[in-house]
Formats: structure tokens, C-alpha cells, sequence
């Protein structure tokens, strides 16, 4: 084979099948690959470290044979001075990893993400860095997240700190994910630090909101008095079983046994599957929609679409009973209204389907479902004698004597 030149590469024959290596006689591992569709690549081909390597360097026709030649003898001298161009050429784009791309990267690895997550991922980087989503992540500096974290936390508080958490875990994954050949990782250390190091981080309390005894009266009698059944039956049984709002939306036919007046909450925000028995109230509540129900959703509307608009039942209901709240402050009434009542700390934290953390104790008491239907049956009888709905004292008949 001769020097690889233009008129060389023009008259070259394409094979029928596979591809087809030619050699130059004069720069030792320099070639070019051909393929049948006549797509000309020049590579370079050294021992790198002891291992054979081949380096693209480009197609003929985007650059001339003299061009990749020059390519080729540059890439030589690299390598005869200990120097690696692939893995140079490796750092160089692992460097460019936008933060979108490492975004996207971290979604597709984190398979257990539930859909909520990721949507409150994706709004909080569009609140907090829509302008950083195409810059590298290595571009992106510690000086730069404190500046950015201050300005967000002008407008909010906790969402300045969400994004930043957020943020701080796709650093953590890029740290992670991406490395060079020689094991470094592309991020050396995580830039939201800065906000622990300066201690930045905004401090906000937790919402404690309940709905107090004296509210709850008025707050069931409104929502009670909402012209549509979805609503009213959906804000009812998360009042009365505590449980978070998606889990309530999510909840489907399949997971409820009418018959056994039970439900299973399935996959919780603790992974573990959740059953929970069913109080006479609630039963009542799910045997009538059932019996009208077109959906797989037990809270869907009349056409079958899962109820998700909360926000005209909501300011209803807080304008005739004067209550303010959101929907987990009914998580939260449920939970107090349940110590009020003495029930013990484990049947409570099973309701809640909470971890029992460090207490071994708990990993020897297992609270079954039936277990748990007489604790959920006292919190509901409390709500609707609290509302005037169920006598508060078993009323006994007395039958006058006659005169004798």
C-alpha cells in the first residue's frame, strides 16, 4: 500500500461486506478504514501503556488526507512522551457533561423515583437554574451556589433549599458516575457544600398545622355540605385514615377488600405496602362508590378521570367553617386526634405506616391489620361525634311504670 494521499484514497476499492484497513507506508499506524457504503475514517493506531489502542481521527472528505496525517504524527508525539489522547479525548468530554445531561443520566439510573419526585425535580432546576441546565457541571462553582441559593431564597425558603438538596444529590451522582481511565472523578467535591461549610442553608419549620378540636366540627360539617361526592368522599378518608395525599389518589379497586373492610396502600413513600382496615364510616364511603364507579381509581369523577383540582372544594370548605389547611394537615389532625385518644405508639406508627428507626423493641411486635381495626374505629367515631354526627353517649330508653 502506498502513501495515503488524495489520489490513493479516491481510487480505493469498497468492500462488499465488514470493512477494509489500508496502511501508509510511511507514518507507521496510520490507516484509514473503509466501509461498503464508502465512509473513509483515518485512525492512528499505538500501544498506549502496554495495551493497543486505535484513535479516530476523522473522515476523509471532513478533512483532507494531509490534515489527518498532521493529526496522526501530533498524536504520535503525545504518546511517545507518556501522554494518552484517548484518555485525554475521554476527560475532555466527560468535562462537557452539561447539568441537563447529568439530570437525565441521574433519572434513568434512579429507577425507584416515584413520578412525584421527578416532577418536583424538574420544576424545582426550572425555578432555581434554568440558566444553568446547559453549562457544564464543572463550570459550576461553589461561589456560584451560594449566590444563586441566596437570590432563590428571596422568593422561598424551603424551595431555594429543596433545589439546592436536589442539586447537591446530582453532584454526588456525578462524582459517582463519571471517571476517567485513571479512576478520577469528574467531580472532585461537591460545590453545595459551600452552604454547609458557611452554614447558608435557610432554616424553616416544619408545618405543624392541625385542625383543632374546636375546628373540627365545623370543618367536617363544610366539607359534608360540598355539592360533589369525589371531593368530599376523597378530603373524608384522608381525614380518617391518615394517609398522605397521593396515596389516597393513587388508590385503586383492586387494593380495597370490601368484604374484609380493608385497603392496601401500595408502594408508600417507605417502600413497604400498607394495609389498613377499614372503619363502618369509611366502609359505608367506599361500598357506595364502588357502586357507581367507572374507574379504576376508587377517586375519580363521573367520567372516570382521577379528581386532582382540590382548589375550589378547598377554599369552600375554609370559607364555611373559617378553617384554614392544606391537605397533609389532615395526616397530621389524624396523627393527634390518635394520641388524644391514648392509642398506643406502635398501633399509631403502623397507621401512619412509619419506620420504628433504632427501637428493637418494635421489631418483636408486629401489629396485624385486624389489630388495628379497633384504634381506626375509635379515631373515626371521635371525628363524627366531634361533628354532631354520631351520639356522644349510648342513649338508653327508660320506659315510665304505670300508676298503679
Amino acid at each position: 500500500m502506498p502513501k495515503l494521499t488524495k489520489t490513493v484514497l479516491d481510487r480505493l476499492p469498497l468492500p462488499e461486506s465488514g470493512y477494509s484497513i489500508h496502511l501508509d507506508t510511511e507514518l507507521k499506524g496510520f490507516g484509514v478504514r473503509v466501509t461498503p457504503t464508502g465512509v473513509k475514517s483515518f485512525y492512528l493506531e499505538k500501544r498506549i501503556n502496554g495495551k493497543p489502542r486505535r484513535i479516530k481521527i476523522g473522515r476523509y472528505g471532513e478533512m483532507t488526507a494531509e490534515q489527518a496525517r498532521k493529526e496522526a504524527i501530533k498524536l504520535s508525539g503525545q504518546i511517545a512522551t507518556g501522554g494518552d489522547p484517548v484518555a485525554e479525548k475521554r476527560r475532555v468530554k466527560l468535562a462537557s457533561k452539561t447539568l441537563a445531561e447529568v439530570f437525565a443520566d441521574y433519572l434513568e439510573s434512579r429507577k425507584d423515583l416515584k413520578p412525584r419526585t421527578i416532577t418536583d425535580m424538574k420544576n424545582a432546576f426550572k425555578e432555581a437554574f434554568p440558566d444553568w441546565m446547559s453549562k457544564p457541571v464543572v463550570k459550576i462553582t461553589p461561589a456560584m451556589i451560594e449566590k444563586r441559593h441566596k437570590a432563590h431564597g428571596e422568593r422561598s425558603k424551603a424551595r431555594a433549599n429543596l433545589a439546592m438538596r436536589y442539586l447537591r444529590a446530582l453532584f454526588n451522582f456525578a462524582a459517582a458516575k463519571y471517571q476517567d481511565d485513571d479512576g478520577k472523578p469528574l467531580i472532585d467535591s461537591n460545590p453545595v457544600k459551600k452552604l454547609s461549610q458557611t452554614r447558608a442553608w435557610y432554616r424553616v419549620d416544619r408545618r405543624r398545622t392541625v385542625i383543632k378540636p374546636h375546628e373540627l366540627g365545623a370543618w367536617v360539617n363544610a366539607v359534608l355540605e360540598l355539592p360533589g361526592a369525589d371531593i368530599r368522599d376523597y378530603f373524608m378518608t384522608v381525614l380518617l385514615t391518615g394517609m398522605r395525599r397521593e396515596e389516597a389518589l393513587r388508590l385503586t379497586w383492586d387494593n380495597v377488600d370490601l368484604t374484609g373492610k380493608t385497603l392496601t396502600i401500595v408502594d408508600p413513600k417507605n417502600h413497604q405496602d400498607h394495609n389498613l382496615p377499614l372503619s363502618d364510616y369509611l366502609a359505608d364511603i367506599f361500598t357506595r362508590r364502588k357502586a357507581v364507579c367507572v374507574s379504576a381509581c376508587v377517586f375519580a369523577d363521573s367520567r372516570g378521570r382521577p379528581i386532582s383540582n382540590f382548589r375550589y372544594a378547598q377554599a369552600a370548605v375554609e370559607k364555611a367553617s373559617g378553617v384554614s389547611f392544606c391537605i397533609h394537615d389532615l395526616r397530621r389532625t389524624f396523627a393527634t386526634i390518635a394520641e388524644s385518644l391514648d392509642i398506643p405508639a406502635y398501633a399509631l406508627k403502623r397507621l401512619l405506616n412509619h419506620a420504628s428507626g433504632a427501637d428493637v423493641t418494635a421489631g418483636y411486635i408486629v401489629a396485624s391489620t385486624e389489630r388495628l381495626r379497633e384504634p381506626m374505629q375509635r379515631i373515626t367515631d371521635y371525628v363524627l361525634k366531634t361533628a354532631g354526627l354520631k351520639p356522644t353517649a349510648e342513649v338508653i330508653e327508660l320506659k315510665r311504670e304505670a300508676n298503679t
